[in-house]
């Protein structure tokens, strides 16, 4: 349960930004986080621009309503493909965990998974998680990181404090 998790989620993309496709992620994560019994805090879709995707996750990470910032887009090899150039420059602590279960998992149901350079850590005390863009990858990504991500939290608000003592726990 996701119970008292704050979420905000940023879509990275051009497209969607300006009004060429529609967005669809943003909407499918936060019914899946919404399901879960988290709380979805905000949707913003803005174009693939590295000076704006650094304002508004800097904004968000000092934003004490808010525990976890979820990213989709901007993972990929693409030239404007920028958001985790962003995310590694921001972080204080990555977590290359998130990254190497999405890759692993998502090798699983296609090759490409090999080119995501998704990436996760900590901006000032809250969790930061690259996603990919299409929507079926980030909600598979997600439904995978939900533990882990419950955990983190946790761990970061120090409601835990012996990692032991909760260890699969999170349901």
């Amino acid at each position: 349960m996701l119970t008292n998790i704050h979420f905000a989620i940023l879509i990275t993309s051009d497209r969607s930004a300006s009004g060429l496709r529609p967005d669809l992620t943003g909407s499918q994560l936060k019914e899946l986080i919404e399901e879960r019994h988290g709380v979805c805090q905000f949707i913003q879709v803005i174009p693939d621009d590295p000076a704006i995707i650094e304002e508004i996750l800097l904004d968000w990470s000092r934003d004490d309503a808010i525990d976890v910032i979820l990213t989709s887009g901007g993972t990929g090899i693409g030239a404007r493909d920028v958001t985790v150039d962003v995310t590694l420059r921001l972080i204080e602590k990555e977590i290359p965990g998130f990254g190497e279960e999405m890759r692993r998992r998502s090798l699983e149901v296609t090759p490409y998974a090999i080119l995501s350079r998704a990436a996760a850590g900590i901006v000032h005390g809250k969790l930061l998680v690259n996603l990919p863009g299409s929507p079926k990858g980030a909600v598979e990504c997600l439904t995978w990181l939900l533990k882990p991500i419950i955990h983190a939290v946790q761990v970061l608000k120090k409601e835990i404090t012996d990692c032991q003592a909760n260890d699969g726990k999170n349901e």
